[in-house]
């Protein structure tokens, strides 16, 4: 009973000082350290840090850290060359002021499943999206949403082969890949998108008929982070052309359907599992395909851009320094997950989630990972904590039941995107800085299209998947 409370206790805890704004490096370790030392067990405290939660935390760099750094790089890469602005500005061109939103949603959905950093899209189109909606006078506080929509949503955890680090954190657990459950993701991404895309809309309207524009803002130094912004406006002078802005974020999405389906089912691995008798190679494949595509990518970009990069020395290593925080974020938040896992308290709590629908572990899935993306405020960290402690059971449950691992990662995935933009949530507080805006003025909209949507898209999901199993 102690042990359990004191799990609830910490997980409080987490959201509120995150929220508050505390670095969760800091606070994951205390966090853990206050569980046990709550329940009861004094002494195992400090082996509680030392061993367990240092243990999961180096586990998880060793399994995603080259996925982290890869793809902060290439997002740095796709900033710095001047490709990105070129894509938001062509997207612009064709679709004009007049649809403002639906531009900054296709700008934003364009980078993020090509492989560019949720943060990097945010600074680059913030400036573009707010010219936009000055044009065509919609209010300034749907920005967030609108960018949230096009970089937090269908991209990240349901179309099929998006490099998003969420669609890869499931593949070792499940022995899957990228492109699990294709036609069933890009179903869930049409509900997201559509229904994000109508509500935005109709709040336009809405505002319109009100009469209130786009308002009134200083926007001299936006969300204290001016100096960032002019910094990147300054490295985006390139004319890139569209075609070769695009060829890098083809290539990633392409050489990994490749890698996927043709290249690596046709090779013989017996020579390598005999060399690495620990290797799982059924659950490194794609993984493996998603680092690769990404080091393709970001050599072609440089590439193709040789002799135009104001510095490349700096923008390589500010796109390696970029991958740092999110990589130690999610890693810790692992860490703290695995000793709530040690804890006595914890098997209940497993068991009342796992018990939730034991005739379809789809639905024990989807509300341990949304609930614990919510409570961390983030996907990555929600689903990788779920997955470490309790991967194997819904791995068992699945094949009990008959449902295709490809289905359990899908919707494990697109769970996760659903509670993660709670207040706490650190994209949220960040994108909210970056607009200038607070969470009185833009919350709810953002609320509307990262949550309700994206959830009312993982129950349309997990009623086609248990309906018609995977496809």
């Amino acid at each position: 009973m102690f042990s359990t409370l004191a799990i609830v206790i910490t997980l409080l805890l987490l959201m509120f000082f995150a929220y508050r704004g505390y670095s969760v490096l800091i606070l994951a370790p205390i966090m853990a350290t206050l569980a046990v030392f709550l329940s009861g067990d004094f002494l195992s405290s400090i082996p509680a840090y030392t061993d367990v939660f240092m243990g999961a935390l180096s586990g998880f760099l060793l399994k995603f850290f080259p996925i982290f750094l890869l793809g902060a790089l290439f997002g740095r890469l796709m900033a710095d060359s001047g490709a990105a602005t070129a894509i938001a500005n062509t997207v612009v061109e064709k679709l004009g002021a007049s649809k403002a939103i639906l531009a900054v949603i296709l700008v934003c959905a364009i980078l993020t499943y090509g492989g560019v950093s949720l943060f990097v899209v945010a600074f680059a189109i913030y400036p573009i999206a707010k010219d936009l909606f000055k044009a065509a006078d919609i209010p300034k506080r749907l920005i967030p949403a609108a960018i949230a929509l096009g970089s937090f949503t269908f991209t990240m955890t349901a179309l099929p082969g998006t490099p998003a680090i969420q669609n890869a954190i499931p593949i070792p657990y499940y022995n899957t890949n990228v492109f699990a459950a294709p036609i069933l993701g890009i179903i869930g991404g049409l509900v997201m998108f559509i229904g994000g895309w109508l509500w935005l809309q109709s709040r336009a309207r809405k505002a319109n008929a009100a009469g209130e524009g786009y308002g009134q803002h200083d926007e001299e130094d936006v969300g204290g982070l001016g100096a960032a912004t002019q910094e990147a406006e300054a490295l985006n002078t390139h004319h890139t052309s569209f075609t070769v802005a695009m060829i890098p974020l083809i290539l990633v999405i392409g050489l990994n359907a490749v890698l996927t389906y043709a290249i690596f089912p046709s090779m013989d691995f017996s020579a390598l599992q005999a060399q690495f008798p620990d290797l799982n190679i059924a659950g490194s494949l794609g993984l493996w395909s998603i680092i690769l595509s990404l080091v393709v990518a970001c050599v072609v970009l440089i590439l193709l851009r040789i002799g135009h990069w104001n510095n490349l020395q700096k923008t390589i290593n500010r796109g390696t320094y970029d991958s740092m925080l999110p990589i130690f974020n999610t890693a810790s938040e692992v860490g703290y997950g695995a000793v709530i896992a040690s804890l006595a308290g914890f098997l209940i709590i497993r068991d009342s989630i796992l018990n939730l629908s034991p005739e379809n572990p789809l639905i024990s899935e989807a509300v341990a990972m949304t609930t614990l993306a919510g409570i961390t405020g983030s996907s990555s960290g929600g689903l990788s904590i779920a997955l470490s402690t309790l991967g194997e059971d819904y791995l068992r449950m699945a094949v009990n039941a008959g449902i295709d691992p490809e289905l359990m990662h899908r919707v494990a995935v697109m769970a996760a995107g659903g509670l993660d933009t709670l207040p706490h949530s650190g994209a949220v507080i960040t994108l909210l800085a970056i607009c200038g805006l607070t969470h009185k003025q833009s919350y709810l909209n953002v609320a509307m299209v990262t949550m309700a949507i994206p959830l009312v898209a993982v129950v349309t999901v997990i009623t086609l998947g248990t309906m018609f199993g995977s496809f």
